[in-house]
């Protein structure tokens, strides 16, 4: 009878502690929740994160796109101004000077025009001066006046022509005549010295209708020579021609037939 006792007992600590095993306290059941609970927040937030990832790699994507759409917009939008600035200026810029001087002279970082105005009528006689003062220029005449269209126009290049032209001739007197950035100056030389400066509408008044012209860009020296006007480039004389051409006219004075150097 103990036995069996005894084995009751046995029987009934195992039915509890295998009852115990199978069952979770209200605390470990809730903590057990709470944890899968947490692991499924972390999941939605790695889920939410990518998501936001995306879609600020889309909208970076978008971004650049726009911006590279736009820069294309840009440069057709600058080409197209340039392409009509072309157009604008095709009518007015003379072909021997080109659009880049052009735009140089607008600016003022060179002159637009220089003229140098001289009582000389003839304008290879002028040419020839030129030539001996290593000035590159289009000489004009005209019965008032040859006038040189120089050909350097930057910086003072102008200016030094002046200088040069009358420290060669010497006892010769000449006006200069500059247009930088459509302000127009007018200054005497002699002696290779700058003198008095005049109005441009006093020099206007005393020299051929042309030369107003020309410093305003109204007519264009490829214009001037269509119609007519005696044009030498000094360029295209050598020191001996030069010496010729200046003997020429020197014995015409003597005979009172040709053109004059005052």
């Amino acid at each position: 009878m103990a036995d069996d006792t005894d084995d009751k007992d046995l029987n009934q600590n195992s039915d509890s502690g295998a009852e115990n095993e199978s069952h979770f306290s209200d605390e470990e059941l809730e903590a057990s929740l709470a944890g899968f609970e947490k692991e499924f927040a972390d999941e939605d937030a790695g889920k939410a994160d990518a998501a936001d990832t995306s879609a600020d790699a889309s909208a970076t994507a978008d971004s650049a796109a726009n911006s590279a759409a736009s820069a294309v917009d840009a440069s057709d939008d600058v080409a197209s101004v340039a392409d009509a600035v072309n157009e604008a200026m095709a009518d007015v810029v003379d072909p021997s000077v080109g659009f880049d001087n052009e735009l140089a002279g607008l600016l003022g970082n060179k002159a637009k025009i220089a003229l140098i105005v001289t009582r000389i009528a003839a304008a290879d006689l002028l040419a020839a001066f030129c030539q001996l003062s290593d000035i590159s220029a289009e000489c004009i005449g005209s019965n008032q006046g040859a006038i040189a269209v120089l050909k350097n126009l930057d910086g003072d290049g102008p200016e030094a022509a002046a200088k040069d032209l009358t420290t060669v001739v010497s006892g010769m007197a000449v006006v200069l005549a500059v247009n930088r950035a459509d302000k127009l100056e007018a200054t005497m030389y002699m002696q290779g010295e700058a003198g008095q400066t005049f109005a441009p509408p006093v020099l206007f008044n005393s020299t051929p209708r042309f030369v107003e012209d020309l410093m305003l860009g109204i007519v264009t020296l490829v214009q001037l020579k269509s119609q007519g006007f005696e044009v030498v480039n000094s360029a295209e004389l050598d020191h001996d021609k030069a010496l010729a051409i200046i003997a020429k006219h020197t014995k015409q004075g003597r005979a009172g037939r040709g053109s004059r150097i005052e």
